[in-house]
């Protein structure tokens, strides 16, 4: 577990810093798991340094990752159903829900070759191909191109989350992890709300050199991406023992703490087919990926959807752009907060039940409450803030409890993988052919009639939209 394999067995590949016992504080690290920081610092000033250097680069960058995911619900308040005539067969639905196949399939290579290759060449890499493919999502010119851009988009949108889960998880202890994971994760939440902000600022250049509205929100935040990937080559970490802005006894220092939490990384061993089976004969790892994809489906379910859902309430295009700003920044900030208290007390599970009792009862208002516009909004920072808080608690309960390089990056790999599934739910939660009343989304009203004779109403049964079950 120490940094030496005990006293006396001492090698230069775990003493990297050369300092041998001389080593500020190694010489009680054997006994007591004492782990004292090099004496040109500190440890709250290094742990500082690795803040600035390893979060905010990956939050911008799947910041924009999730928003060229998830701008296809502006860009159709601008009018990108009717143009490219999405309104027949579910061909909307069908388009988010192939963005799924490969993002599924792919997580667990990705993660693989994210260790292989450097996470800065890799995911820079597939941020530059992501945002080109989002600028080809504006350009295209029929259903099927759509769903092209929408499956590359999958693709190279595949390691993003895991990726950085994994690479975050390899630079900070158990008990330090949830605040960084919820800033990571809130990335989802602030995009969300830029989005929208984005959007109502990009919509009005509907008409400009001939492309709609809609096109110009694509082709705009796809070029953002693409120009920001070039910076990100040099700007995005990579795990500890490859770090260039750390001193070599920083570095030993810093796998030092990591070591007496979590046990050695073996960063320096290949990951063969016989470590990725090992893995899933772990029964908790298979239970982690249902955890999360228990929340995907509501959470997809928002983040596609919130636009027409709000533009339900009497909105014209931007208003809906704007009144969906504020809900994401709430959870923003209601994420941030339960991070910390997690952090503190060294607790996960209370605080993931809680929120998604929070999230549960904003889907309950969303159910019973069809006539009141300003309770249904006010259920939408609920849904917003339990549902997006619930999740990184999740990821990082789960992450930070996998020990070393092998068993992280499969098993994160896996869980946002297989959670992702849920995705594909939440695409047909609320389908054109439900409008106006989206029946299976849950966005019925029961006041309104729904031009159904009574013998057909009978026939349907539980099915009759005007039924209601009892909660």
């Amino acid at each position: 577990m120490g940094l030496f394999r005990g006293k006396g067995e001492k090698t230069s590949q775990d003493d990297p810093t050369g300092y041998g016992d001389d080593y500020p504080g190694m010489d009680a690290y054997d006994d007591d798991l004492a782990v004292r920081c090099p004496p040109h610092t500190t440890e709250r000033k290094l742990v500082t340094r690795i803040d600035l250097h390893v979060i905010p680069f990956l939050c911008i960058m799947y910041l924009l990752a999730f928003l060229d995911r998830v701008n296809i619900g502006n860009a159709n308040v601008f009018g990108l159903s009717e143009e490219l005539d999405l309104e027949r067969d579910n061909r909307y639905n069908a388009a988010l829900t192939i963005f799924f196949v490969p993002y599924c399939l792919f997580e667990i290579p990705s993660n693989l070759l994210l260790k292989k290759f450097k996470p800065h060449v890799w995911l820079s890499l597939n941020m530059f191909l992501f945002g080109f493919v989002t600028i080809m999502q504006g350009l295209v010119k029929s259903y099927g191109g759509l769903l092209a851009t929408r499956f590359f988009l999958g693709v190279f949108e595949t390691g993003m989350f895991p990726g950085c889960f994994y690479l975050i998880g390899m630079w900070y202890r158990r008990h330090e992890a949830q605040k960084r994971y919820s800033f990571f994760f809130s990335s989802t939440t602030l995009a969300g709300a830029f989005g929208g902000l984005l959007a109502a600022a990009i919509g009005k250049m509907d008409g400009l050199r001939g492309y709609a509205g809609w096109r110009w929100i694509f082709i705009l935040e796809g070029a953002l991406t693409v120009f920001v990937s070039f910076f990100f080559f040099f700007l995005l970490p990579d795990f500890p023992e490859e770090s260039k802005w750390l001193k070599e006894d920083e570095k030993a220092y810093v796998a030092a703490r990591l070591r007496a939490d979590q046990g050695r990384s073996a960063r320096e061993r290949k990951i063969t087919a016989k470590d990725v089976g090992n893995v899933f004969k772990d029964y908790k790892v298979i239970v982690a990926g249902f955890m999360y994809f228990g929340l995907i489906v509501p959470a997809y379910g928002y983040a596609y959807f919130a636009p027409g859902i709000i533009s339900g309430y009497g909105y014209d295009a931007i208003e809906t752009q704007l009144h969906s700003v504020p809900p994401w920044a709430a959870a923003f900030g209601y994420c941030m907060l339960v991070a910390t208290i997690s952090d503190y007390f060294r607790h996960r599970f209370g605080f993931a039940i809680f929120s998604i009792l929070v999230s549960m009862t904003g889907f309950g208002i969303l159910i019973s409450v069809h006539d009141n516009p300003d309770l249904q909004y006010g259920a939408l920072f609920m849904v917003t803030c339990g549902t997006y808080t619930a999740m990184p608690i999740i990821v990082c309960w789960y992450n930070m409890n996998l020990g070393g390089h092998h068993r992280r990056s499969v098993g994160s790999a896996w869980q946002i993988g297989f959670g992702n599934l849920g995705g594909i739910i939440a695409t047909f939660a609320f389908v054109s052919t439900d409008a106006p009343y989206y029946v299976t989304g849950n966005r019925d009203k029961a006041t309104v009639d729904v031009g159904l004779t009574e013998y057909e109403k009978t026939e349907l049964g539980d099915m009759n939209p005007e039924y209601r079950y009892l909660l």
